[in-house]
């Protein structure tokens, strides 16, 4: 490894434009550009090596200009931006060391310069893969832990939906709904995931929307006593069909559309008047509204993971060339659990 100080190569992964309808690689470059590894004194800023990478959902709105975006959208010839996994090289920021390893917002590159350390929090050493502050102790985790707990309140004995079931997010919502007493059904593209939704996940049951014609049969079928709580991953048809079998004063946290976010016209809903006439709370929200859990969730779900209480999975893709079909794979149904880009062995 290049030592700081010295000019090192640096790999990039470039939006080459903004993209209309679905992603694709030809959408991404690779440049190849030289870095010197220091940094101008009289600023906050870290620089990085980076490890993993987190490619995710949200990062599709990004590559397209919008209107009030809740996140700045990328620019067009520049790096892609995201979760990232790094070491510290060289620091001028008082809370951060070489050889730290850190979590936050960083390049899909090899090295990053991270602007006054924005967003970065030093990985805790508490025995768990370095990986895993970018899934279940990261921002997927979060995300779960806050949207269960804090928008879908549920209570022993609800029956909760979750759509995109083996994702990111949805492996570890349903097994949340187990621990607070809930029977979960799951959603999810594939026999094998239905499989290890059921098997390995602890799922009460599971069912592979691709083999359904009737979403609403389905649900009725998987889920006699209705719906208490539906874990919104997905929109379009699947929330249509939830509104037609959902309980009275039922709760919907709405975590992401992801069938939406390739359309270039967006699938209405057809029946949204059932959240009026069963008095259905639908709320979104984002992960960045809870970060005043931060500490809770990583004590309470590191402890969960340790007491083998919560299982978890990740689908890991080697080497920074393979980050834009990493992310390709997401909108596709082909991960299984979360999606990991490595770059590098941790030293």
């Amino acid at each position: 490894m290049a030592m700081a100080g010295q000019e090192a190569t640096n790999r990039q992964i470039i939006l080459k434009h903004y993209v209309k309808g679905m992603v694709k690689e030809l959408d991404f470059e690779l440049r190849v550009s030289k870095v010197l590894l220091s940094l101008h004194p009289g600023t906050k800023d870290v620089l990085v090596k980076n490890i993993y990478l987190s490619p995710d959902p949200y990062m599709r709105s990004r590559m397209q200009p919008m209107e009030d975006p809740y996140i700045d959208p990328f620019s067009p010839g520049e790096v892609i931006t995201g979760y990232g996994v790094s070491k510290v090289l060289v620091s001028n920021h008082p809370e951060f060391k070489p050889n730290d390893y850190v979590v936050g917002f960083t390049g899909w590159e090899e090295y990053s310069v991270i602007k006054e350390a924005r967003t970065l929090r030093k990985i805790p050493q508490i025995g768990l893969p370095l990986s895993y502050f970018l899934g279940v102790l990261g921002m997927p985790g979060l995300t779960a832990y806050a949207g269960f707990h804090k928008v879908a309140l549920p209570k022993p004995g609800d029956q909760l939906m979750v759509s995109g079931a083996a994702g990111a997010v949805g492996q570890l919502v349903g097994q949340f709904g187990k621990l607070a007493g809930c029977y979960v059904v799951g959603a999810a593209g594939s026999k094998e995931k239905v499989k290890l939704l059921k098997e390995r996940i602890g799922y009460d049951d599971a069912f592979n929307y691709r083999e359904e014609t009737d979403l609403k049969a389905a649900l009725r079928r998987h889920l006699p006593k209705k719906i208490d709580i539906y874990w919104e991953n997905v929109g379009g048809k699947m929330l249509e069909a939830v509104l037609e079998n959902i309980n009275k004063f039922g709760r919907i946290p709405a975590c992401g559309m992801i069938s939406q976010y390739n359309l270039e016209k967006p699938e209405g809903v057809s029946n949204l008047f059932r959240i009026v006439a069963k008095s259905v709370r639908m709320q979104g929200f984002l992960v960045f509204d809870y970060e005043d859990l931060y500490e809770e969730f990583t004590e309470r779900v590191s402890g969960l993971l340790k007491d083998e209480k919560l299982v978890y999975f990740e689908d890991v893709s080697e080497g920074l060339e393979k980050a834009p079909r990493a992310l390709i794979d997401l909108f596709e149904g082909k991960n299984i659990g979360k999606k990991i880009v490595k770059i590098c062995d941790p030293d």
